[in-house]
C-alpha cells in the first residue's frame, strides 16, 4: 500500500515517517511540507492513503482533498479536536491527534483497505 504524508513540521514528518516503518505492508512513497508540493506527489503516485495534517502553510488539509480527482484513504493527523467532524465528509479511517502514539498509529493502519 502506498502512502504519502502531508506535514508542515519536519520533526513531525520525519517522526511519523519513522513510525510507518514499523508496518511493512505499507510504503511512504513522498511526503510534502505544503499542500502545493503535496497536490503534485499525489498525482504522480496516486498513494492508497495520505497521512494528512490539516493545519499547512497557505491552505488546509480539507483544501487539498477538494482539488483530487480521486479519494484515497485520509488519515489525518492533527494537534486540533475542532475538525474531527468535518473531517469524516472526506474518505477519513481515522484522526490522530499529535503526538501519536504506536499504539494509536496501529489501530489506526488495521482500518485501512490493504
Amino acid at each position: 500500500m502506498k502512502a504519502i504524508v502531508v506535514e508542515d513540521s519536519r520533526l513531525a514528518r520525519e517522526g511519523l515517517i519513522n513510525m510507518l516503518q514499523a508496518f511493512p505492508d505499507l510504503h511512504v512513497v513522498a511526503s510534502a511540507d505544503h499542500s502545493v508540493n503535496a497536490l503534485a506527489l499525489i498525482q504522480e503516485h496516486r498513494p492508497d492513503v495520505i497521512f494528512l495534517d490539516i493545519h499547512l502553510p497557505g491552505e488546509s488539509g480539507f483544501d487539498l482533498l477538494e482539488k483530487l480527482d480521486y479519494s484515497p484513504q485520509i488519515i489525518f493527523t492533527t494537534a486540533y479536536t475542532e475538525y474531527a467532524i468535518r473531517s469524516f465528509d472526506y474518505n477519513t479511517i481515522d484522526y490522530l491527534l499529535k503526538p501519536i502514539s504506536d499504539e494509536r498509529l496501529k489501530i489506526a493502519i488495521d482500518k485501512l483497505s490493504i
